[in-house]
């Protein structure tokens, strides 16, 4: 079993040239041709929070539909964290996962059925603050080892985090595969890879990179990245 992993911090459809462009959105999207994508920032700010991506037009034009989570009538996901699955991918359940934060910081968690075998995808948006960010992954990680059977698992969003390899990532052990795909913060002249895919390890990692294109360079603040792994026992 092959997949391809993305994340993607859209900064609500607010390009470079500062123009709101959902329709820019969903083309980069098409271009990274992923199976799952974790998307941050999918939410309007202020007021009901209204998603930019408005479903009708994921399912329209992406050949992707979003993880239901019904916590607000017009949003896709929750405190601007949403997950696509590609069509014929089957979601099993779903929730939020609360964590801890003073600013306005979550994550949601989808169990997928992909050829008769469950997988468990996280995704998130974690908060500026060191100390913050790593009571956040442990909350993350307790909730990801509460899969039923243990299931492989794959955990991707905007980690904030700056360190390579220390910092928050030192809450992953010898059981996580932490990847780098490269830098994608910010665009215009990347210097820091924020933007993280960490794999269990019944996951063999194929490959990783930050998407780039002409679209993807003025989409966002960020860049996508993207992971292609295998499940060679499955």
């Amino acid at each position: 079993m092959k997949l391809t992993f993305a994340s993607y911090n859209i900064h609500r459809a607010i390009g470079l040239d500062r123009r709101r462009d959902p329709e820019r959105i969903l083309s980069i999207l098409h271009e990274i041709q992923a199976d799952i994508v974790a998307i941050q920032e999918v939410d309007r700010r202020f007021g009901r929070r209204v998603s930019v991506l408005p479903p009708a037009a994921i399912l329209k034009h992406t050949p992707y539909r979003p993880v239901p989570l019904s916590i607000r009538p017009d949003s896709i996901g929750w405190h601007g964290n949403a997950l696509l699955v590609r069509r014929g991918i089957e979601i099993l359940d779903a929730s939020i996962v609360p964590l801890p934060a003073i600013e306005p910081r979550g994550a949601i968690r989808a169990d997928l059925g992909v050829d008769g075998h469950r997988l468990r995808v996280v995704g998130m948006h974690l908060d500026l603050s060191g100390l913050r960010r790593r009571q956040q992954l442990r909350r993350v990680l307790s909730h990801v080892a509460d899969c039923e059977r243990g299931c492989p698992a794959v955990l991707m969003g905007d980690f904030n985090e700056w360190a390579r390899r220390g910092g928050s990532l030192r809450e992953f052990g010898n059981d996580w595969q932490v990847l780098a795909p490269g830098r994608s913060f910010p665009t215009r002249r990347p210097v820091a890879a924020l933007d993280r895919i960490v794999a269990s390890c019944d996951w063999r990692i194929i490959e990783a990179g930050v998407h780039h294109s002409a679209l993807a360079s003025r989409g966002s603040d960020h860049l996508p990245v993207k992971a292609t792994l295998q499940l060679p026992n499955f």
